[in-house]
């Protein structure tokens, strides 16, 4: 577990690790890649799954992935269930084997991560789907031409990357309506770019077209960094009143947060590869904050909502949160934040208000899944007393080393054994 004491004001320089979501018959070099768990699982399946993943010693920041000939279509299921985001492995398999069968999304416990609309992204192509209580079974079609249109009926991530990836195994062009135009999906669009595809992205449309001859090669692909965690640590300096820089994020992904900040009255800004938190200069504002998860464009990423929540206890006016995206987050979190004093009233299952500033106290919490944890690190920077913080193993799954991190800002944090 980790204890956290009330801290000086963070300062310094940090940077931040690639990001984990962001991270095709070809070889791919990948830079700049996290180590936290998830990562390391995802790694652990296309090597279950016949690919070959090697790391030199000397950078392990960096990872090739070869492919191979090894007859190996089924993931292990015990693995595959360790993190939700095990769906992306299927368009992979069935351009290898012609089927994918995996369990059901593991990971945090924030919610249900339904299927049926990456089903029907599949069914746009052909593909068959049947599903039983312990996973799914996809199995590819044969023969398939022409462009593929799918509509989606609301802004998914994760059925956009499907699609994207999907249309890239199948070789063919997809035509994606109402896109998911998060961060994460304009990566995976841009790494396209980088092989060939051409890609054209609206608020509407997204369309991509396959290359006009097949290429040989080295895909390389410096994997950019990730915004959440650049968010949390901007909370954590923000609530301790400090001045840090944050480097390695991209300014456009930040931007919602950046936003938040300043209305709280953080000074704040970001420029391509820094964001810059001013906490020293802030005038807290009194304005309440409407911090409203959302899949809209431009519109607060819900992995940001539980450090702002921690951030928002400390700072006057009543402040309501809501995250109808993953509606178990809360349900996670605000018990922790109750343990340690927090007065929260609970709207909704999805919906929560209070007032602030707020004095915490120091106690034992449990990061619950990744986010409540780094939310809880946040608040402990400031409870009186000491916070201890179990369920490192779920805080590390998103973030390799963020106490580490927070340390190097000043942070008064060490890990201690039970």
């Amino acid at each position: 577990m980790v204890a956290v004491r009330p801290s000086v004001p963070l300062a310094g320089a940090v940077t931040v690790d690639g990001s984990k979501n962001a991270a095709l018959h070809r070889p791919v070099h990948l830079s700049n890649l996290p180590a936290n768990t998830d990562v390391e699982t995802m790694l652990t399946l296309l090597q279950q799954a016949g690919w070959h993943a090697a790391r030199p010693v000397s950078d392990p920041h960096t990872t090739l992935i070869l492919p191979s000939d090894k007859p190996q279509p089924d993931a292990d299921p015990e693995v595959a269930a360790r993190i939700r985001a095990s769906y992306y492995l299927v368009p992979a398999l069935l351009g290898a084997y012609g089927r994918a069968r995996l369990p059901w999304p593991g990971g945090c416990a924030i919610g249900k991560r339904g299927m049926d609309l990456h089903f029907k992204v599949c069914e746009r192509f052909g593909d068959r789907s049947t599903v039983d209580d312990h996973g799914y079974l996809v199995e590819a079609a044969t023969g398939g031409r022409g462009t593929v249109s799918i509509m989606l009926p609301f802004r998914s991530r994760g059925a956009s990357i499907a699609a994207v990836l999907r249309a890239v195994v199948a070789g063919r062009p997809l035509r994606l309506g109402q896109p998911n135009l998060s961060p994460e999906v304009l990566s995976v669009v841009e790494a396209l770019k980088t092989t060939g595809w051409e890609c054209r992205v609206s608020e509407t449309v997204l369309v991509l077209q396959p290359p006009a001859s097949a290429s040989g090669g080295e895909i390389a692909w410096r994997v950019p960094g990730d915004k959440i965690e650049a968010g949390t640590l901007a909370c954590a300096v923000a609530v301790t009143g400090g001045n840090a820089q944050i480097l390695g994020v991209r300014r456009d992904d930040i931007a919602p947060l950046v936003n938040a900040l300043r209305w709280l009255g953080v000074p704040a800004d970001a420029e391509d590869g820094t964001l810059a938190v001013q906490a020293q200069e802030a005038q807290p504002t009194g304005r309440p904050l409407r911090a409203i998860a959302s899949l809209s464009p431009g519109g607060l990423d819900a992995d940001f909502e539980p450090a702002l929540i921690a951030l928002a206890l400390t700072l006057p006016g009543i402040h309501l949160f809501a995250d109808e995206i993953n509606p178990g987050r809360h349900g996670n979190l605000l018990p922790q934040l109750v343990r340690l004093g927090a007065t929260i009233d609970e709207l909704s299952p999805t919906q929560c208000r209070f007032a602030g500033p707020q004095q915490l106290t120091g106690a034992g919490v449990e990061a619950t899944d990744i986010r409540t944890g780094s939310a809880l690190l946040i608040a402990g920077l400031t409870a009186r007393g000491v916070t201890t913080l179990g369920g490192l193993e779920q805080l590390r799954r998103g973030h390799a080393d963020l106490p580490v991190k927070l340390h190097a800002l000043g942070a008064d944090i060490c890990e201690v054994t039970p």
